[in-house]
């Protein structure tokens, strides 16, 4: 099969950094198409199919986002007297210049959950937790490693019936430590 690849130009990167975009990112439904469209170009009738949604409600959080600069129009075709707009994403990944919410900084994670389903069987999903004491530059070299895997994730060829959520990252935490002058003989 070949890799997941959109039939329109996009950038790799779109950095958030606007009230509009923090705005537009913190609603179910914008983000709920934001995910549609990594699969691939779509009118408003077309989003509202798959997010069983009135057409009206879907065109009204497709503008937020375009005119956010999150989404775009990629491509038109004319229907009879009608021109269809399909809409793409702006950018691949979507990158926080802060946190959406000031009150709650783990948005991004709490979404992630509420999305997520047990299908029984499977050995999914999957997580795992590390903590380690490492120096700040070593935390970037593996952020962007985790970049790199999630633009791959991306990039695999679509098929099967479910949608899966790729989530992964490294952050800070309050997790004690020793010093690092201390023995570990003592």
């Amino acid at each position: 099969m070949k890799p997941h690849k959109l039939d329109y130009e996009i950038l790799d990167v779109v950095v958030v950094s606007t009230i509009a975009q923090l705005k537009a990112v913190a609603n179910d439904t914008r983000r709920d198409i934001l995910n549609l469209l990594t699969e691939r170009a779509a009118t408003v009738s077309q989003l509202a199919v798959a997010l069983d949604k009135p057409k009206g409600t879907v065109g009204y959080h497709s503008k937020v986002l375009e005119d956010a600069a999150m989404i775009r129009v990629v491509r038109t075709n004319k229907v009879r007297a009608l021109t269809e707009k399909y809409y793409g994403r702006t950018g691949r990944t979507i990158l926080f210049e802060t946190a959406p919410s000031k009150d709650d900084p783990k948005w991004f994670v709490n979404d992630a959950l509420r999305a997520m389903r047990h299908t029984g069987g499977e050995n999914l999903p999957m997580f795992t937790s590390r903590v380690a004491r490492i120096p700040t530059e070593r935390a970037l070299e593996f952020s962007e490693r985790i970049l790199d895997l999630a633009e791959e994730f991306l990039k695999l060829p679509r098929g099967g019936d479910t949608m899966y959520g790729f989530l992964s990252g490294v952050y800070p935490t309050d997790h004690p430590a020793f010093d690092e002058d201390e023995d570990a003989d003592d």
